[in-house]
């Protein structure tokens, strides 16, 4: 193939691994000969010839939840050109799973692990820190890293969630939540915290489900509250798939959003901004989260370099759409009773 492409055996190898090291003109002309030649490059034997894997391993909670395909998109995005491998796997929201996914990964000793969440079991975390591999944890912050962490608060962001309803003019405030992983906790600790401050009641405005999180649910939820509160003015919705279950179920029930009931949801996918009326929410980085994670384990692997902070917040914004407005005044807001 060197032949071919009319480089030594050296230039192949190195356009191979690690194509950025390598002009566009050089790789041209060696992917070219690859595809004339039809070559599969012997991972195993390059593997046992450098001693290195160039594989990532990824866990993320879910392989079907759409919010993490833009983070796992910018890992593919980094490491693929660079010549990694991207090795992953899912945890299925289990910490115990987890657990077992962690020393299944090390056992195929990959050259760095990035990791969705922060709350590895104690035996997770002491595999984590005694694997001598660099360690990216990712999708929230703490202050005890195992080694890097990028992510935003979550409980901040439920914090602003509903202290951008309440700032609308909104007082009865609900919060529904489905699964009730970590992510969901720290979003109604925020949400929890921010009435507290506002000195609002939260009697009968919360609903939660053990489920996976489904835009049925989303109506189930939404519709537990309103049995017991016929007052309700707005909804703050751990994710947008309940946010959009919540908008139909008030669509059913011929409640008008948001004339009489504001939604908000979380991670801003897709089809928030397509729904009818367009649903504010929550919108978290997720393929700059991941594009930092992989760039961040690139750093350290070619050439030791570390980030100066071991801690780097991503951080979030609010997408306000028509899902949310202020309160209007009292004689024109039609009450859900009537």
């Amino acid at each position: 193939m060197a032949k071919l492409a009319g480089v030594s055996a050296v230039t192949v190898s190195r356009a191979l691994r690690h194509p950025r090291m390598v002009s566009s003109a050089l790789r041209a002309r060696i992917d070219a000969a690859v595809s004339e030649l039809a070559y599969v490059p012997d991972v195993a034997a390059s593997r046992l010839a450098s001693a290195r894997t160039h594989a990532i391993g990824v866990i993320v909670s879910s392989l079907t939840n759409g919010v993490f395909a833009d983070y796992l998109r910018a890992l593919h995005d980094t490491l693929l050109p660079a010549g990694f491998q991207v090795v992953v796997f899912s945890s299925r929201y289990s910490a115990d799973e987890e657990e077992k996914v962690i020393a299944t990964l090390l056992g195929q000793h990959p050259e760095a692990i990035i990791i969705a969440g922060i709350d590895q079991t104690p035996h997770g975390r002491r595999l984590l820190e005694r694997s001598g591999v660099p360690v990216i944890q990712t999708f929230e912050l703490t202050d005890d890293p195992i080694d890097i962490n990028v992510g935003l608060s979550q409980r901040q962001a439920g914090y602003a969630a509903t202290q951008y309803l309440i700032d609308r003019g909104h007082r009865r405030i609900g919060y529904t939540a489905a699964r009730l992983d970590a992510r969901a906790h720290a979003r109604m600790e925020g949400y929890n915290r921010a009435m507290a401050d506002a000195r609002l009641p939260t009697d009968g405005l919360v609903a939660t489900t053990p489920r996976p999180s489904s835009v049925s649910a989303g109506g189930e939820l939404i519709g537990a509250i309103l049995d017991r509160r016929s007052d309700l003015e707005a909804l703050f919705c751990c994710d947008d798939n309940l946010a959009l279950g919540a908008l139909f179920e008030c669509q059913r029930r011929d409640i008008a959003v948001p004339d009489q009931i504001s939604i908000i949801g979380f991670n801003d996918l897709e089809f928030a901004a397509c729904a009818h009326p367009p649903i504010s929410s929550v919108a978290t980085p997720r393929y700059e989260m991941g594009r930092l994670a992989a760039e961040i384990v690139m750093k350290i692997i070619e050439i030791g370099e570390r980030p100066a902070d071991r801690r780097i917040d991503v951080g979030f914004t609010i997408s306000e759409r028509g899902s949310t407005m202020p309160v209007a005044r009292p004689q024109a807001r039609r009450a859900l009773s009537e």
